[in-house]
């Protein structure tokens, strides 16, 4: 067993270690706290642009790593840690986002929830340039969306993105490019 003291730096912890140490049991709680330490700050991010208000966004999050927490025993590696987390942040999204539209009714209602949320969020800053575009980025359709923010905000490559939404790199890059087209669409109209 291999103790870590309390102030080693995440960096020099790979995401092996970090699972070997959750998995042996006696550091477990201590191993979950670098892990959301290491991914939190890019998980919350990835959840923000999908379900847009600060306060869904850290509920979405503890929802991701509970969920995480409870499944890492069984995390097979086939992946890499964050990919794994990523998709849970993904589902806990979407699924959030299926329920909040069944309370909304019409999507015409949910798009003004969406920009009354965007407005007035005391966490979103940014010019005028930067609305209108978070703007048009609601109006997509969810997938476009998702996909969109995972290639232009977090510069992920397809095949990563192929591994998180079990998609096609194909189907991803139509994706994209429509949701380019729609954009460019969407901010020339305003």
């Amino acid at each position: 067993m291999r103790d870590y003291p309390q102030n080693i730096g995440l960096a020099e912890l790979s995401d092996r270690e970090l699972i070997h140490q959750f998995r042996e049991g006696s550091n477990r709680n201590y191993a979950f706290n670098l892990i959301i330490r290491k991914y939190q700050e890019r998980l919350y991010w990835h959840i923000r642009k999908m379900v847009i208000s600060h306060d869904d966004t850290d509920d979405v999050l503890q929802n991701t790593f509970i969920k995480a927490f409870e499944g890492l025993d069984r995390f097979r590696e086939d992946s890499s840690l964050f990919t794994w987390l990523y998709r849970i942040a993904t589902n806990e999204s979407l699924s959030f986002l299926k329920k909040k539209k069944g309370n909304l009714i019409q999507l015409g209602q949910n798009l003004k929830h969406l920009e009354k949320t965007l407005e007035s969020d005391a966490y979103c800053s940014g010019d005028e340039i930067q609305m209108k575009l978070q703007k048009a980025i609601i109006r997509l359709p969810r997938k476009q969306r998702l996909v969109f923010n995972m290639k232009y905000f977090d510069e992920m490559k397809y095949e990563e993105i192929s591994e998180i939404l079990k998609t096609s790199v194909g189907a991803l890059k139509a994706s994209y490019h429509h949701a380019l087209k729609k954009l460019e669409q969407y901010l020339a109209e305003d």
